[in-house]
C-alpha cells in the first residue's frame, strides 16, 4: 500500500481526493492538512465514515507524525510551493494539481528533485479526457495553424488563463511555431477584448457560477471551423488521473510535467 496524504482537504478538489485514495485498494489515506483545519476527521470531509485520520494545520508535522510516501496538493498558487519544497526536502513525492506556478517555480521543483533524489508530478488537467483534447489539438494544428482556445471555470477559481490552456497553447506552438494571426491593424476598443496572446494563439478566459472546468479549441481554415471541446462536469472526472499519479510517481525519474507523461 502506498501512503497517501493530501494538501487542501478542506477544498472541493481536497474532498474529492480523500474519498478516492480512502477507495482505492492500492492507496492508504494516512495524512491530511489544511491551512484552515479545525481537525476534523478526513472521513467527515469526504462522507466515508469516520477514519481516524484527522487533519492538521501544519504540513512538516503531519509529515513527520505520519510518514507518507506521497502528497497529493490542490491548494492554491502562494502556498504550493512552500508544501512542494517541504515534501521533497522530507522524502515525499509531490503530485500537484494546483495551477498557477510559473516557469521559475517548475525549474525550482527539478532542481528540488535533483537535490533530493527524490520524484514528483505536476499536471495541469489531471482528467484523461483533456490530455486526449490538447493531444488532439496539437494534431490538428498542422493542418489548421490558425486557432484561439476558451476556457471556461468556475467562479473561484483564481488563475486566468487556466494552467490546460497555457500547457495547450505551448504544445500547439511547438508544432506549429509562432504565428501571427488575425488583422495586423486590428484594434482593441476595449482592453483585454482579444483576450491573452501566446505564441500568436489567442486566450480567452471565462468565470461563471455553474462551470467547473471546460476548454475549448477553435480552428479556422479556408471555408471551415473545426472545434474541440472538453467538459468535465464534476470533479470526480479528475479522481483517475491523480490516482494514477500517486501510482507512478514513485517510481518516475525526478519531475514529471503533464498527465500524459505517465498515460503510456
Amino acid at each position: 500500500m502506498i501512503r497517501v496524504m493530501v494538501c487542501g482537504a478542506y477544498g472541493k478538489m481536497g474532498r474529492e481526493v480523500l474519498k478516492a485514495v480512502h477507495k482505492d485498494e492500492q492507496l492508504s489515506l494516512v495524512g491530511a492538512v489544511d491551512a484552515k483545519s479545525g481537525f476534523d476527521d478526513v472521513g467527515d470531509l469526504s462522507g466515508v465514515g469516520k477514519t481516524g485520520v484527522i487533519v492538521g494545520n501544519d504540513l512538516a508535522t503531519v509529515i513527520s507524525e505520519t510518514k507518507p510516501q506521497v502528497m497529493v496538493d490542490f491548494t492554491a498558487p502562494e502556498a504550493a510551493m512552500g508544501n512542494i519544497r517541504t515534501a521533497i526536502q522530507n522524502g515525499v513525492c509531490p503530485v500537484v494539481g494546483t495551477t498557477g506556478l510559473s516557469s521559475s517555480d517548475i525549474e525550482e521543483v527539478r532542481s528540488l528533485c535533483q537535490r533530493h533524489s527524490t520524484n514528483a508530478i505536476i499536471a495541469p488537467n489531471f482528467s484523461v479526457g483533456a490530455v486526449l483534447m490538447m493531444q488532439l489539438a496539437v494534431e490538428t494544428a498542422k493542418y489548421f495553424p490558425h486557432v484561439e482556445i476558451i476556457e471556461l471555470h468556475h467562479d473561484q477559481k483564481l488563475d486566468a488563463p487556466s494552467g490546460t490552456a497555457l500547457r495547450t497553447a505551448e504544445l500547439i506552438a511547438q508544432k506549429r511555431g509562432e504565428l501571427q494571426q488575425g488583422h495586423p491593424q486590428e484594434v482593441e476598443k476595449l482592453t483585454g477584448a482579444r483576450g491573452g496572446e501566446y505564441a500568436g494563439i489567442r486566450l480567452h478566459s471565462v468565470r461563471l457560477p455553474g462551470y467547473v472546468a471546460h476548454q475549448e479549441v477553435i480552428f479556422g481554415g479556408l471555408g471551415q471551423t473545426l472545434t474541440i471541446r472538453h467538459d468535465s462536469i464534476s470533479r470526480e472526472s479528475f479522481m483517475p488521473g491523480v490516482m494514477l499519479a500517486c501510482k507512478r510517481v514513485l517510481t518516475v525519474d525526478g519531475l514529471v510535467c503533464g498527465l500524459e507523461k505517465i498515460l503510456a
